[in-house]
């Protein structure tokens, strides 16, 4: 798999990794630290078991194969996820796609938080409903909102989004009985981010 930037690293497909057990509870505990939450957070708010999460973490931060999880859009941009399991540089990188471009642009990098730039609720919306038919990719629209769940940066959440992101937890296998907390405390780290600021701009409004 070649992508712009990334010639010399083992980039590898990771789609069917989001079915697997453990792997949502890899890609999202870190983002419950929201710092009202009086329980550490646990593999098991994702349905997942301390196991499960060990076992598929081997896979997802493994050096010699970084998985890229394409979310490619029907209508504009799209996300690309990649697991940059580079020796003493780690991070998730995430990057937007153009249509009929060849080039992907580099917008935030996770390495313990989000710096950069991010996308607000109604763009996370659109690239998850709209799957581009004929792209290679993530085609479950909760896997793909919650792969690019991350990116959230807007002061403004919707009444719906709790609601939304609720449904895509019990979808991929989270228990219905705590999806709702695990769902506010995602969104509460996510608006805690220390990368707001009043002038700020979605990169997809040339902000």
């Amino acid at each position: 798999m070649l992508i712009p930037g990334y010639d010399d690293g083992p980039l590898v497909a990771g789609e069917p990794l989001p079915a697997r057990p453990g792997f949502w509870s890899n890609h999202l505990m870190a983002l419950c630290e929201d710092g009202t939450c009086v329980e550490r957070p646990v593999p098991e708010w994702f349905g997942d078991d301390g196991a499960d999460a060990d076992a598929l973490s081997e896979t997802l931060f493994d050096p010699e194969r970084w998985p890229v999880f394409r979310v490619p859009a029907a209508d504009g941009p799209g996300v690309v996820v990649i697991y940059r399991n580079l020796v003493g540089d780690y991070g998730i990188d995430y990057l937007l796609t153009h249509p009929g471009h060849s080039y992907a642009q580099k917008i935030a990098a996770w390495q313990g938080h989000l710096p950069g730039s991010g996308l607000v609720w109604q763009e996370l919306a659109r690239i998850a409903d709209t799957p581009a038919p004929d792209a290679e990719g993530v085609r479950d629209a909760a896997a793909r909102l919650l792969l690019i769940l991350p990116l959230f940066n807007d002061l403004d959440i919707p009444s719906a989004a709790l609601t939304r992101i609720r449904a895509a937890l019990t979808a991929v296998g989270a228990p219905e009985d705590t999806a709702a907390d695990t769902a506010e405390h995602l969104m509460g780290h996510l608006t805690r981010k220390p990368s707001h600021d009043p002038g700020w701009g979605s990169p997809l409004s040339d902000g």
